[in-house]
């Protein structure tokens, strides 16, 4: 605990002066050690009906840009997400998930078109979407319609975030437990919006299972408010080296983003390929290909990304992990040329609730007339689970 509490304060220092951007980041960390003697109290189930839970995620990168007017700085964020959940039955439920943060971190002075951390920070959770609504991210209903026991629908309306039901991955989908980067925990040119009105289906039968989402947006980066469609087909396969998921994603939009001329409206098309396998109990990996639509301005259009995760238990800790994963985004009809994503990480955890990520990301953009940004950002997160 001294080791962490030094290393926060090393962190802080820059050039004998510390900045009050600083030290949200650290601030957040700071009290997710002391939330760790406390949360086993957290993690409540008050009856079998309700319960409440979250996660509280303090960051600070710090980066080392180079071909950019953007400074060598570092910044921090918090994120704090608290869940409520009423079952009346094992077939009904009332969900709702509140987001605050301090802080937007490096996010905010990147020259980087990937934000190099995906939690949704303080801008994020202020006038969603364009609703003039803050801090309320999702609530919704859910009912199941049991089918015997390997078959079941699920239908869920309200406030909803699609990424929730499209484009999982076993190793590459939580920016508070595995990568941090924007373009490995979801497809970058995937454009599934979140924490807006819209319902979900879940159909499940057997290893086979049919995701399908319908949402309306606010607002989008023009102006607009959209119509959002996303489908997911997946397959689980479980062989003797162990669990396999391999999905389908394609995701559309009504005609309501403008062109690269700003003139007329065009829909968003896309189609993403998210496997991830397991080798034992030891090895995993995982992989994405993705291609956009261009007849909208986008900055992505091809997606390739995939990487590795060993377990702790190479180590002796079977709750710790390492991850490595490359992306490569082939611009699209912007000033965008190509954009490239490295990011490595270990994670341990330093009890049931609470684990301390390193992390280390190597980012490159080149422009067709622009200067082309490159540099590392180095990242210490702290989770705290309940």
């Amino acid at each position: 605990m001294k080791r962490l509490l030094s290393l926060a304060i090393v962190l802080l220092k820059r050039d004998g002066e510390t900045n009050e951007k600083h030290w949200l980041g650290i601030a957040g960390i700071l009290s997710i050690i002391l939330l760790g003697f406390t949360s086993h109290a957290l993690a409540v189930d008050i009856n079998e009906k309700l319960s409440i839970g979250g996660v509280i995620g303090g960051a600070y990168q710090y980066q080392n840009v180079n071909d950019t007017d953007a400074d060598n700085a570092g910044r921090g964020g918090l994120s704090i997400q608290a869940e409520v959940s009423y079952r009346p039955t094992d077939k009904n439920e009332l969900f709702a998930k509140f987001g605050f943060a301090a802080g937007n971190g490096l996010n905010e002075i990147s020259p980087f078109v990937l934000a190099p951390w995906a939690a949704p920070l303080e801008d994020d959770v202020k006038d969603i979407n364009g609703r003039n609504r803050d801090y309320l991210l999702t609530a919704w209903y859910k009912h199941t319609f049991q089918f015997g026991e390997s078959a079941s629908l699920g239908l869920t309306g309200g406030l909803i975030d699609a990424t929730d039901y499209l484009d999982e991955n076993a190793f590459s989908n939580d920016e508070f437990t595995q990568f941090m980067n924007e373009a490995l925990v979801n497809g970058p040119n995937g454009f599934a919006p979140s924490f807006d009105l819209g319902g979900a289906g879940e159909l499940d039968l057997g290893n086979f299972s049919v995701r399908g989402v319908i949402m309306n947006i606010g607002e989008n980066d023009d102006g607009n408010s959209y119509h959002f469609y996303g489908v997911q087909l997946a397959y689980t396969l479980k062989t003797s080296l162990g669990e396999g998921n391999y999905r389908l994603i394609v995701n559309g939009t009504s005609k309501e983003f403008l062109d690269t001329d700003g003139e007329d409206k065009e829909r968003l098309v896309c189609a993403i390929l998210s496997f991830d396998q397991q080798f034992g109990d030891i090895f995993g990996a995982w992989i994405r290909v993705g291609k956009q639509d261009d007849k909208a301005a986008v900055d992505c259009e091809n997606l390739l990304s995939g990487g590795i995760n060993i377990s702790g238990k190479l180590w002796g800790r079977q709750d710790d992990n390492f991850g490595i994963g490359y992306a490569y985004i082939n611009g699209g009809n912007t000033d965008l040329d190509s954009s490239q994503v490295a990011e490595a990480y270990v994670r341990f955890a330093l009890d049931e609730y609470v684990a301390l990520t390193l992390d280390v990301q190597y980012m490159q953009d080149k422009y067709d007339d622009a200067d082309d940004p490159n540099g590392f950002i180095y990242g210490l997160r702290l989770t705290a689970e309940f």
